[in-house]
């Protein structure tokens, strides 16, 4: 794991260094998000899993006042299922779903394009594993202290037992 001791002492992962662009093009230091517990999904309009994005904001309006933030991250590089632009992707969000979580600009999680924080994401070691992402919302489930906890593929619902229990488990901590 990448991590570096900060001024007071404490231990700080490389998951709170990266900067990354909203979906309205300002940069966002992952860093705002210390001490809370974050879910990191790839995410895309046009996929099968489309309808967990109903999921992800029903669990971030659940627990965003316990420390939760949900950061989705749109990806085209399955079959083409993100294809729109930042705009078409924010306006299908919002209207079809109802997103007021964290959403970020357009990027590729996977092969020689993959943004950087993917490929940081992609090679830590947790309980569940490691390596390329297979499809669209794969799920990042980072600790207060910016460290991977859990990751789950695809087909693992946000409001699923799995998912839940684990992220409330975080949030106690």
């Amino acid at each position: 794991m990448f991590a570096m001791a900060s001024g007071n002492g404490t231990v700080e992962t490389a998951f709170y260094n990266f900067n990354v662009q909203n979906i309205d093009g300002e940069e966002v230091s992952l860093s705002e998000y210390k001490g809370k517990v974050v879910l990191v999904v790839n995410v895309a309009s046009k996929c099968g899993y489309t309808p967990q994005y109903e999921g992800l904001q029903n669990i971030y309006e659940a627990h965003k006042d316990d420390g939760l933030i949900i950061l989705g991250f749109p990806a085209n590089n399955f079959n083409g299922q993100e294809p729109g632009s930042d705009e078409e992707i924010k306006q299908f969000c919002t209207l079809e779903y109802g997103v007021d979580f964290p959403m970020f600009s357009k990027v590729s999680v996977k092969g020689e394009d993959q943004a950087e924080l993917f490929k940081y994401l992609t090679s830590q070691s947790n309980p569940d594993f490691e390596g390329e992402i297979k499809w669209n919302f794969e799920k990042f489930l980072i600790d207060k202290n910016g460290s991977l906890q859990r990751r789950f593929r695809s087909g693992v619902k946000p409001e699923s037992e799995e998912l839940l229990s684990a992220l409330e488990k975080e949030l106690a901590k």
